[in-house]
């Protein structure tokens, strides 16, 4: 049964009048919330968080696919020819010096990217240096696998890229906000006109 009585549409949250407001026309503005702070602990732990994950897939994709794939066939030993068995990575058996420093580097770059994965979880502070470490760790081996993915590098100038890489990442998660500024400026030349 209806009555005619018309109910009002109920505003919206932006124009509906704050609790305890009476009358009058007094405009109640919300100040916008600060921008982040342009520092480590200044980014937002979800996305910290996605990125931890991305690299913990990427990692362990890196460790599980060896560059040069796997042996397909069992070769046992004879004259001339290199004894292997279907499975084992090729680049172990072909180049055992740089499978091994490939591999560690995997290893390293799971274990940042794990660690860096646990530590947003259970809510350490973000401008921890186990956070901070571990971001810098992981993505430094990216670096490193990526080098000894690469044929005919060699593995003292990758190891040397490697430690310069991590030292640049671990500078730039350390230092205040207004020390990375200039650095990013003076590397990619933002000054220059």
């Amino acid at each position: 049964m209806d009555s005619g009585h018309v109910y009002p549409l109920p505003l919206p949250p932006m124009m509906a009048r704050p609790h305890g407001h009476v009358g009058g026309n007094h405009h109640h503005h919300q100040q916008p919330p600060p921008p982040p702070a342009n520092n480590w602990a200044g980014n937002d732990a979800n996305t910290l968080l996605v990125v931890a994950a991305l690299l913990t897939a990427l990692t362990y994709h890196l460790g599980s696919s060896v560059p040069g794939g796997y042996w397909q066939d069992t070769q046992p030993a004879e004259p001339g020819k290199q004894p292997h068995a279907a499975g084992d990575p090729v680049m172990r058996d072909l180049h055992p010096q740089r499978y091994w420093v490939f591999m560690v580097a995997s290893w390293v770059g799971f274990a940042g990217s794990m660690l860096m994965t646990l530590s947003l979880l259970v809510r350490v502070p973000l401008d921890s240096r186990r956070v901070r470490w571990s971001f810098a760790a992981a993505h430094a081996s990216l670096v490193l696998t990526f080098r000894l993915s690469q044929p005919k590098t060699h593995i003292s100038l990758d190891i040397l890229i490697w430690v310069a890489v991590t030292a640049f990442l671990w500078l730039m998660v350390s230092v205040r906000a207004e020390h990375r500024a200039r650095i990013v400026h003076l590397l990619c030349g933002a000054g220059e006109n």
